[in-house]
């Protein structure tokens, strides 16, 4: 399908929507910068920041709560009532990369290295050869925190060469623990060396620093690509490109009173290792968001399960777009296109949380918004992935749907997407969470 054919005909995001998604990505190598710059985004139009150890006022308006790498945001019309149901779009800022470890400074033959342990089930040789950075978060001893972005060439993980490994072209085997270590100079290994160089980078006293969050990503920077430029690649699209669109669908909604729902961004972490973190789906963060907005309402337990019972969820991330070279590996009759408009994922053994009523929800809101979209089933033969849906389904008893786009190299430390399947996905966002 052609970017002029696939053009939505009604939604507030076109090409550029696409151009702000690449300044998203940059400025978001760590789940803890993605919150950042999502809610500076919602800052502009309006929001405010609550804490959770603050008490809460039933004021309508936009409002988010940041967690770590997790944020909770949504928009309380003027007048809702207590049981208003909730519009969710769910989605993870976390991606599958390498992380400093504890004791980070190590190294071997006169190379200077920094120890990383292995994080979600990423591609391993696409880290290999390639300049990477350094970003994350230092926590000082007064229980701040500090986020730091080495957004420049500064690790490489060097692969051997082909000279010492004559069969590599037969089958890369790499050990995830001696051949994935970074090497970041050369000289002595001096223990606290990189947290001295990070805490400099950070602005602030490396005797101060007591705790990090630190990982490694790589510094290129997004780019269309192809002939017409149809195509973008980039980093840690599983899964900021859902972040960014549900972020800017919310946006868009800020001093909408007529609203039947109250729209939400629930973009967690840890997606990619389990969910099992107090800043994850499977954790009380996005159910103590809702209950507390219900009771700042002034509403009942029986509001509560009102709202909960009305509520739907687009659980937002990359699926598989059908692969050129490996077309046998997709299920014969669903072979999503990268540029064809969102995808509707669906597993029967519920790794994917859609069932015949959530696709009756997605379809009105793409066919609202113009928006193409397409089916995504995995192969009989081909055991298939699973998202936050299923997970936030079980966990709040709300009815969910999953969704997203399709794109390839997933897991790649630089994956591939189509150029208009960001802003089709973001207008159809907004039409979902308008009801």
């Amino acid at each position: 399908m052609s970017s002029a054919a696939s053009r939505p005909t009604a939604g507030p995001f076109d090409r550029g929507h696409t151009d702000d998604l690449m300044a998203f990505l940059t400025a978001s190598p760590s789940p803890y910068h993605a919150v950042a710059s999502a809610a500076d985004r919602l800052e502009k139009v309006g929001f405010r920041r609550v804490e959770e150890t603050a008490a809460w006022d039933g004021t309508s308006g936009g409002k988010y709560v940041i967690r770590g790498g997790a944020i909770i945001a949504w928009y309380v019309p003027e007048g809702a009532a207590a049981h208003t149901p909730y519009r969710i779009v769910g989605a993870h800022t976390d991606s599958p990369n390498l992380r400093v470890k504890p004791q980070p400074d190590m190294g071997a033959q006169g190379w200077r290295q920094v120890a990383v342990e292995i994080y979600g089930g990423t591609l391993l040789n696409t880290w290999l050869d390639r300049d990477l950075g350094l970003a994350g978060r230092l926590t000082l001893r007064d229980g701040s925190h500090h986020l730091v972005n080495v957004d420049r060439p500064l690790l490489r993980v060097p692969q051997l060469a082909i000279h010492l490994d004559r069969q590599v072209n037969d089958g890369l085997k790499l050990d995830r623990q001696r051949h994935m270590q970074p090497i970041w100079g050369i000289g002595q290994v001096h223990e606290g060396d990189l947290i001295e160089f990070v805490a400099a980078e950070a602005g602030v006293d490396a005797e101060d620093v007591t705790g990090w969050d630190l990982m490694v990503h790589a510094v290129d920077a997004p780019a269309y690509l192809g002939r017409d430029s149809e195509l973008l690649a980039g980093p840690r699209m599983d899964n900021l490109l859902s972040v960014h669109a549900a972020t800017a669908a919310l946006a868009s909604l800020a001093g909408r009173d007529d609203l039947p729902y109250i729209p939400v961004l629930a973009a967690f972490d840890h997606e990619e290792n389990g969910s099992e973190a107090d800043t994850g789906a499977q954790g009380p963060l996005l159910g103590n968001v809702l209950e507390r907005s219900v009771y700042a309402r002034g509403g009942s337990y029986e509001d509560r399960a009102r709202a909960f019972a009305g509520t739907v969820c687009l659980s937002s991330d990359t699926g598989h777009a059908v692969h050129p070279n490996y077309a046998e590996r997709h299920d014969p009759t669903h072979h999503p296109r990268v540029n064809g408009g969102p995808i509707l994922k669906v597993n029967v053994n519920q790794r994917y949380a859609t069932d015949g009523s959530g696709r009756a929800v997605f379809a009105a809101a793409c066919e609202k918004a113009g928006v193409p979209w397409q089916s995504f089933v995995s192969s009989n033969d081909m055991p298939c992935g699973t998202t936050i849906g299923p997970i936030t389904a079980a966990r709040h008893g709300i009815s969910t749907v999953d969704i997203g786009v399709a794109i390839l190299s997933m897991h790649s430390a630089r994956e591939l997407c189509g150029a208009d399947d960001p802003y089709l996905l973001a207008n159809a966002l907004v039409a979902f969470l308008e009801g």
